[in-house]
């Protein structure tokens, strides 16, 4: 299938589609006219990505657990570094998620400190 019906059964534009294939995420072949030709599963491989890009992976996290993936949802089979890899982002999120608690904390003292000395 060419880029545009992959775009259309997908719901991705084609510049993502491009995107993606540059990443190494995704394969087409040429055909003698130059076009992108994806197989069949493409579709599913598209699924793949968009549902783990969602789960707020990187492309490169997504090449490397791409391989081990099966179904739309995708499930994971248990290859080589696996959990280590969602483990890594999983704690790198639970940081992130701390700071911002941190930094919500204090904007919140500012503005009560500030109320305070509002005169009345």
């Amino acid at each position: 299938m060419l880029i545009g019906e992959l775009a259309r059964r997908t719901g991705v534009r084609a510049h993502q589609l491009r995107y993606y294939e540059a990443q190494g995420l995704l394969r087409a072949e040429r055909g003698a006219n130059g076009y992108r030709e994806y197989g069949e599963d493409a579709v599913l491989t598209v699924t793949q990505i968009r549902r783990l890009l969602e789960a707020g992976l990187t492309t490169q996290e997504i090449a490397y657990l791409l391989p081990c993936a099966t179904g739309t949802a995708p499930e994971l089979e248990p290859c080589p570094e696996l959990l280590e890899t969602l483990r890594a982002r999983l704690n790198g999120l639970d940081e992130r998620i701390d700071t911002l608690t941190r930094t919500r904390r204090v904007l919140r003292d500012y503005i009560e400190v500030t109320e305070r000395s509002v005169p009345a």
